[in-house]
């Protein structure tokens, strides 16, 4: 469901309308002067025309379809085997004709001739099989990268353009649903939709209880028994292409999970309550609206919430608001876990103070935290090349049998996945992966769990609308700063011993993939930034984050590991200064005593390490481009790649110490005593350990 308005239709006033036996309600257009009454349009649209037949339920048969249950669906058609019949007939015969003209243009070489008009074909098929095969195309036109031009052009209709039922039956819809005469509802409302989509259609109105412009959203009729019948043949289909496939995925778990959304979606009560927990979760993010759920005025079938004014977001090509709806999916996958599964163009707009509006929440998942935190995982070690680590998480996911060979598995990975990943995070494509995963997923019988459809559904489409805007767009590169800002702040002991076993190996600190974490959580950003004139301001920023990030209590544990490894290395850097005094002192003499160093291989390790350390904030400056966005254009600046102008001098370091909040400044004052106490807690120790073993 989309509002896009501009031009918006006129309102006008339900007291004027007209009450007969033939035509009610009519409308009276106040701001016309007109002999006799604009009848409200009656007409029949191409979905009741060619599946109307399809409605024909009992009222008891009608209300047990209220929730998905394949059982119930299925002892109702048993009873109806000349309708299962004629469904079948009717989707055999229109989708095969279709097909074989398609097959005919390719052996008579006109198919570029005709492909505009077999989409547009194509687009009508689609709308008079309803709203099941509207859904699956809806999905499909979120990829500009997948489909041609013309399919594109003509599918992205399917989204908010599809022919409207009749409004009579829509006024007689609300009133029946809210128990009042439309007029006692709104003082004003629009005689047509403003928009209409497959499951419902849109009125502009204005509340007659409070004066607000609203959106009253109504269900289309018959909706229930189409989508039922519908999911019965494609469940029926998904179990035979498992077998006839000898497919490892239960396809039709899928279709249930599938199934399951897609009534809940047709729950405009539930609707209503999702669109009020998304508010709550994620309306307070920076440049993101939510609109207000008027429950009062809300049933099964009518949803009444507020207008929003707005373009689609794919049509304005507004990058930054991009970058705000991943780091908006990157909360509601990864953070909370409640997600919107139907984030296609039509129900995402840029409002016209240019903020990000989700619309339509009939559609949502729930991610639990141990799934969240799996796929996490499998994220960092993707980019780092973990592949072993990697077949573990898809064990975690679901997506392999515990019985996997896991060593066969973590080289098909590594085969698979080493072109994408050696050319750098940020040009990883999500759709790629998925390709490039399909021999794989057959040969060693990877499974997709049923809750893993809808969170590639959202990445996939989410990615797609961003290509439409930039070709080279890669969802996974953006989401991955938030990613690792996650893994470097989040309490949860499963991240944090994931983040311990992914800086150690071996017991060695790996000081590259610190510094690639903190190099990638920098770039999370999503404020509009002006462009500095100076690199030096763009330093102090860059500084104060980091000082900002390891002082805070969200840094914790990644304080522990940088104080704790600068204790090893000053250690180590005590030991050598010691052995090069010794050395100095019997250089001179005329006999040089028998000696070895004190430093073991670890200390020589640690002393490397403490190096890597000093350098390392200056190299995060090195490594960072930063691309900041002014007035909905995106400008990228490049660092300089020379040390001198990276470093920073200690009158900036002091300005920088001077400009963080009291308690960081506190913290950064108690952190020369932790260090102490950490530097001669491991003297103290080694010195006893020599002294005694």
């Amino acid at each position: 469901m989309l509002l896009f308005p501009p031009p918006s239709p006129p309102l006008f006033s339900p007291a004027n309308f007209t009450r007969n036996p033939r035509c009610r309600p009519s409308i009276f257009p106040q701001r016309l002067v007109a002999a006799a009454p604009a009848a409200v349009s009656n007409e029949v649209d191409a979905f009741t025309q060619s599946s109307g037949y399809l409605f024909d339920l009992s009222s008891s048969e009608a209300e047990s379809l209220t929730e998905y249950n394949v059982s119930r669906i299925a002892a109702i058609y048993r009873r109806k085997p000349f309708i299962l019949l004629r469904r079948l007939f009717q989707i055999s015969t229109t989708l095969g004709k279709w097909f074989a003209f398609r097959y005919y243009d390719r052996i008579t070489e006109r198919s570029d001739l005709m492909f505009q008009v077999r989409a547009a074909e194509l687009r009508k098929i689609l709308v008079q099989l309803g709203p099941a095969y509207v859904k699956i195309a809806q999905a499909i036109s979120s990829r500009p990268d997948l489909i041609p031009p013309s399919y594109l052009d003509e599918l992205s209709l399917l989204q908010d353009r599809i022919a409207p039922f009749s409004t009579k039956v829509a006024f007689d819809t609300i009133e029946q649903e809210l128990g009042l005469p439309i007029n006692a509802i709104f003082s004003e409302i629009s005689p047509e939709p403003v928009a209409a989509a497959s499951l419902g259609q849109v009125y502009k109105a204005r509340l007659r209880s409070n004066g607000k412009v609203v959106a009253v959203k109504v269900q289309r009729p018959g909706v229930r028994a189409a989508i039922s019948l519908d999911i019965l043949i494609l469940r029926y289909l998904a179990g035979v292409i498992r077998i006839v496939g000898k497919l490892n995925t239960d396809l039709q778990s899928v279709v249930d999970e599938w199934a399951s959304s897609l009534f809940r979606e047709m729950d405009y009560k539930g609707e209503a309550d999702n669109g009020i927990k998304f508010k709550q979760l994620y309306g307070s993010i920076k440049d993101v609206v939510v609109p207000e759920m008027y429950v009062e005025q809300t049933t099964r079938k009518v949803l009444t919430m507020q207008w929003i004014e707005g373009q689609k977001l794919a049509e304005v090509k507004d990058l930054y608001l991009i970058e705000v709806g991943v780091y908006c999916s990157f909360n509601q996958l990864l953070e909370s876990g409640f997600y919107h599964a139907d984030p296609h163009p039509g129900n995402l707009l840029r409002t016209y103070d240019g903020k990000l509006a989700y619309l339509d929440f009939g559609m949502m998942g729930e991610f639990k935290e141990e799934l969240r935190e799996g796929f996490i995982e499998a994220c960092l070690h993707l980019v780092n090349r973990d592949y072993d680590a990697l077949a573990e998480d898809f064990v975690t996911l679901g997506l392999l049998p515990a019985t996997a060979d896991k060593e066969a598995v973590t080289k098909a990975l590594t085969d698979v996945f080493r072109n994408a990943v050696i050319r750098g995070v940020s040009n990883i494509s999500f759709g790629q992966l998925l390709g490039n995963l399909g021999t794989t997923m057959y040969k060693f019988k990877f499974r997709l769990p049923s809750y893993f459809s809808l969170v590639i559904r959202s990445l996939a489409v989410l990615e797609g609308i961003a290509i439409g805007s930039n070709p080279n767009y890669k969802v996974l590169g953006s989401t991955y700063p938030w990613i690792a800002r996650k893994v470097l702040t989040d309490s949860s002991p499963k991240l944090q011993s994931s983040l311990q076993t992914l800086l150690y190996k071996d017991g060695v600190f790996r000081i590259d993939r610190l510094e690639s974490l903190l190099t990638e959580s920098l770039r999370a950003r999503t404020d509009r930034t002006v462009v500095k004139k100076q690199v030096e301001d763009e330093s102090k920023m860059v500084m104060k984050q980091v000082l900002s990030f390891a002082l805070n209590e969200k840094g914790a544990s990644v304080r522990e590991i940088l104080l704790e490894e600068i204790a090893k290395g000053l250690d180590a850097l005590g030991l050598a200064t010691l052995d090069s005094m010794m050395s100095a002192m019997t250089a001179n003499l005329p006999f040089r005593p028998y000696s070895s160093s004190s430093m073991t291989a670890e200390d020589i390790t640690n002393l490397r390490t403490l190096q890597s350390l000093v350098l390392l904030l200056s190299r995060l400056q090195q490594t960072e481009t930063s691309v900041t966005e002014v007035k909905g254009s995106s400008v990228t600046i490049q660092k300089p790649s020379s040390n001198e102008a990276a470093l920073i001098s200690g009158q900036e370091m002091l300005s920088v110490i001077s400009e963080l909040p009291q308690d960081l400044q506190q913290q950064l004052l108690r952190l020369p005593a932790d260090l102490a106490g950490k530097l001669v807690s491991r003297v103290f120790a080694r010195t006893v350990r020599r002294a005694f073993l």
